[in-house]
């Protein structure tokens, strides 16, 4: 990559922590850094789970581990088995780590407040602006897509919001038991892929492939969660998909879509696939596509 674009993320970067002050020991006068401040304000009212913690805030289990120990030993924390998974350590804030809480909130406000202050309201505008699209772009930078285990608990939970969703959004409703099947064991490898996105440990998106010889395959079971989409998690996983395509010897990929799914039709346009006639019976189709050349493409 270019070092410019490289310089400026490091620039932003070091202009960003220098002005929120979390470089010293005493993140917003707490007498502690801000990865302990963090982790203590995560914890919340409600209190977490280790795992929920981890995933969070993107920590090892070694290094998440000793910062509880400190926390506790200021009496600002206590951790027990959580009362529906005893394997599951459960962290809530004592009565004194909810008056810290409180602190850290407060002091919290009181810095964003003094980060738009000297600016005047279009400044503020921009700058609130430029924080959410800055927000919302590392948020897309941090998905990754992999292949998953069509049988496991994840899939079946993505698969399932994705059924749930179509039952919700079709006039007549949805059975899966009707339409084209793409059952976990025809997205086994080579036979298919299944895969997932995933962002801060959870999945938020799938996808599906089925290879069906002959140099044909067919795209099923795309689905991005309401919370992640405007990512790009929905592009990225249809291009992820015809790269394992490719990669199976695939030179024509078809799919088809519902008339609901007016955000679908528009990403398959965007990328290639062109409307064709029906080639299957699937009852709740109205368009179907397919893209062709796909061998030519990885030259």
């Amino acid at each position: 990559m270019d070092d410019d674009p490289l310089r400026q993320v490091r620039r932003f970067n070091r202009t960003v922590t220098r002005r929120i002050g979390v470089l010293g020991d005493d993140y917003l006068g707490s007498g502690r850094p801000l990865g302990e401040a963090r982790l203590l304000f995560e914890i919340g009212q409600g209190g977490a789970t280790a795992r929920e913690l981890r995933a969070r805030l993107a920590l090892d289990s070694g290094y998440l581990s000793r910062m509880l120990r400190r926390l506790e030993a200021q009496k600002l924390v206590l951790s027990r088995p959580d009362q529906s998974d005893a394997r599951v350590r459960r962290v809530t804030l004592t009565a004194k780590g909810r008056r810290e809480w409180a602190l850290l909130d407060q002091r919290s406000k009181d810095l964003a407040a003094s980060l738009l202050e000297p600016l005047g309201a279009s400044q503020r505008e921009r700058l609130l602006a430029a924080m959410a699209e800055v927000e919302r772009l590392l948020r897309a930078s941090a998905v990754t897509i992999a292949a998953a285990d069509p049988f496991s608990e994840e899939a079946r939970a993505c698969i399932q919001a994705y059924f749930e969703e179509l039952q919700q959004r079709f006039d007549e409703g949805f059975d899966p038991a009707l339409t084209v099947s793409a059952d976990p064991e025809e997205l086994v490898p080579p036979s298919g892929w299944l895969l997932v996105a995933r962002l801060d440990g959870a999945a938020v998106g799938c996808g599906a492939l089925k290879v069906q010889g002959g140099g044909h395959g067919e795209i099923k079971r795309m689905w991005v969660a309401p919370s992640a989409r405007g990512l790009g998690i929905a592009r990225r996983l249809l291009e992820a998909l015809e790269s394992h395509a490719i990669a199976a010897g695939v030179d024509v990929l078809r799919l088809d879509t519902n008339r609901h799914l007016t955000e679908a039709r528009q990403l398959y346009a965007r990328h290639g696939y062109v409307e064709i006639a029906p080639y299957n019976g699937n009852p709740y189709a109205h368009h179907w596509f397919e893209k062709r050349g796909l061998r030519g493409r990885a030259l």
